[in-house]
């Protein structure tokens, strides 16, 4: 763990940027890769004013704050960005073609210690791993979102992640503050999405069934099981878009029709109600909603 210091980021998207910022905060450099210029901007302009909120509600030293903001770099250049990196936390697209180039172009550039995690919460690396020709370096780390808040990372190994990779990669996740879980071997969804499917099937079977009401089904989740939000409040704020696209992928890897996206959450889905980012899903969230 003393040979890290430098994290590199790849992709700017609100998940990747919060993880760098999660480095940047616990004292490692680090610098967010991307494409798009725009996004790299945005993320910049998006940690600052994260900072600056924080900051100002007391919940964040002003120091530290500045601190963790100039570890920070922004680069469209994958090639440079990787010829410095410790470690690695992909955090792009989940399109496995663009994550094999990225994982290729990763093997080629970073120097022969690093550590290559994939953030994908539906493609096990095993996927990439041989892409980036140093298999038993790489490994699955995700994180949870928002990632500045959530605590839990799933480190998901494969057949051939080597002990060492696993080690490193958990301690990282702890010195960035984070309670990790080993997930021995690839299996859809890990495990956070696989209980959270569970419960979610069993709670649209409930609802289809007219046994009670959604209101009715969360409420049971929040003060029976000591859930902080029931399951259809829970699929609102994940995104009912994001919630078909899990089942699509464990789907696509189980063949098992219990996996398959359910025909409520499409339906929702295909009217523009994707939860809580669209103003509205299984609830309402205008002005008087749930």
């Amino acid at each position: 763990m003393e040979a890290i210091e430098r994290i590199l980021v790849v992709g700017a998207g609100t998940m990747g940027r919060q993880i760098a910022m999660s480095a940047a905060l616990a004292g490692y450099t680090a610098t967010v890769q991307d494409i798009n210029a725009d996004m790299l901007a945005a993320a910049g302009a998006d940690l600052g004013t994260w900072a600056a909120t924080r900051v100002g509600k007391g919940k964040l030293d002003s120091d530290a704050a500045s601190q963790a903001l100039s570890r920070l770099s922004y680069t469209t250049n994958l090639q440079e960005a990787a010829g410095s990196a410790d470690f690695v936390i992909e955090a792009a697209t989940e399109r496995l073609d663009i994550k094999k180039e990225i994982f290729a172009t990763l093997g080629s550039y970073t120097p022969a210690h690093a550590v290559l995690a994939s953030n994908s919460s539906t493609l096990g690396s095993s996927k990439v791993a041989e892409a980036s020709g140093r298999a038993e370096q790489v490994c699955n780390m995700h994180f949870f979102n928002p990632a500045l808040v959530m605590k839990c990372v799933e480190v998901v190994r494969h057949d051939l992640t080597s002990d060492a990779t696993v080690a490193v990669t958990l301690e990282l996740a702890r010195r960035l503050g984070k309670q990790p879980v080993l997930i021995n071997h690839e299996i859809p969804g890990f495990v956070a999405n696989r209980l959270m499917g569970a419960i979610q099937r069993e709670a649209l079977a409930l609802a289809d069934a007219g046994a009670a009401t959604i209101e009715d089904i969360d409420t049971t989740a929040r003060t029976a099981l000591g859930h902080p939000m029931g399951p259809f409040e829970l699929m609102d704020l994940v995104g009912l878009d994001v919630i078909t696209f899990i089942a699509e992928a464990t789907y696509a890897e189980t063949s098992d029709p219990a996996d398959a996206p359910h025909p409520r959450v499409q339906a929702l889905e295909a009217t523009g109600r994707l939860g809580r980012k669209s103003g509205s899903g299984f609830y309402d969230y205008g002005q008087g909603g749930h």
